[in-house]
């Protein structure tokens, strides 16, 4: 009987030992969060959501969680979302064909009124009400509350001196940057989709990494945050352990040159050195279907995905992004 005592008491004191180690590695987490913490208080960070995360349940709610912890310890987040997937459903849907011209959707007014009506008044309610539901609070900006993005009708070259008609497709040109901040000053989080007001007050379909890059700049962010369904910029697109932690905008143009970073990934890239040259301290790309990868990536040493930082005394010219106050 005092033998099984001592066995009990044995067991116990390994059973205390594992729950005081569990609770200081927690401990540990929190205190190597806590430089970050104070470091990015009261900075703006623009986190642009697309890729198949929209369309996994409990991805995205580990996502927004994250945005709701970001704001409730002083950062100040900003969504930026597009909808491809959703949108292209609901053509199906409305008996249209997607007709897409240099990796854009072309933009008839037909398709306009359902990319509009998908991006507004479907994924900006849901995720603002989501994140409302983990604790947080949140704003659409939009056209059918306040519209934040202005811009004008995009044309690409084909190759021979004449440019593509993309039809309702824009680039941002200004931000109306006072609301957004008057949101994030008072703890709210802004949500805009990828949609903008041409110069005819009319709306435009815009690449939403182009438009989340676009209000980085004109909020002078301290990050840029695109979250995609891969781990990051890989050596090897098959071997996710080839993952590289760290660019240089001189290194990504020679990754573009040798086709390492190239179909999808080259849209966020470009958008991420424009959004360095005009300002932006530092972008990540990342997984965005890791549980809290924007977490990890924030506020560990080692993050989870791919930094992209603007050598030090670089200069460029600025692609002129006014922010309206």
């Amino acid at each position: 009987m005092k033998n099984g005592g001592l066995v009990v008491d044995c067991l116990g004191a390994v059973g205390d030992h594992a729950v005081h180690e569990e609770a200081i590695r927690k401990a540990d987490v929190l205190i190597e969060a806590l430089g970050y913490f104070r470091k990015f208080h009261g900075r703006f960070t623009v986190i642009k959501l697309g890729g198949s995360v929209m369309e996994e349940p409990e991805a995205l709610r580990a996502l927004l969680v994250d945005i709701v912890f970001m704001q409730t310890v002083g950062m100040r987040p900003v969504v930026v979302h597009g909808g491809g997937k959703a949108i292209t459903l609901a053509m199906e849907q409305a008996g249209l064909q997607a007709r897409f011209v240099q990796g854009r959707r072309y933009t008839d007014e037909a398709t306009l009124g359902i990319v509009a009506r998908v991006l507004a008044e479907e994924i900006n309610v849901d995720i603002v009400r989501h994140i409302t539901k983990y604790g947080g609070r949140a704003a659409g900006l939009h056209h059918k509350t306040t519209q934040c993005l202005f811009g004008r009708r995009l044309t690409l070259p084909d190759g021979n001196g004449a440019d593509v008609d993309l039809g309702r497709v824009g680039e941002v040109t200004e931000v109306e940057v006072s609301l957004i901040e008057n949101l994030c000053f008072a703890g709210v989080v802004p949500v805009l989709p990828s949609l903008a007001e041409g110069e005819d007050e009319l709306l435009l379909n815009v690449n939403a990494d182009t438009a989340a890059a676009a209000v980085a700049v004109a909020l002078k962010a301290e990050k840029l945050v695109f979250l995609t369904d891969t781990p990051g910029i890989l050596k090897d697109r098959t071997e996710p352990q080839s993952l590289i932690r760290s660019l240089t905008p001189v290194e990504c143009r020679d990754l573009i040159a040798q086709g390492i970073i190239d179909k999808g990934m080259i849209p966020k890239v470009e958008a991420s050195l424009d959004s360095l040259r005009d300002g932006v301290r530092k972008t990540h790309i990342i997984d965005g279907r890791l549980r809290h990868s924007l977490l990890l990536e924030m506020y560990t040493d080692k993050g989870i995905g791919t930094e992209i930082v603007l050598q030090e005394n670089a200069n460029g010219s600025s692609r002129g992004i006014s922010a309206r106050h």
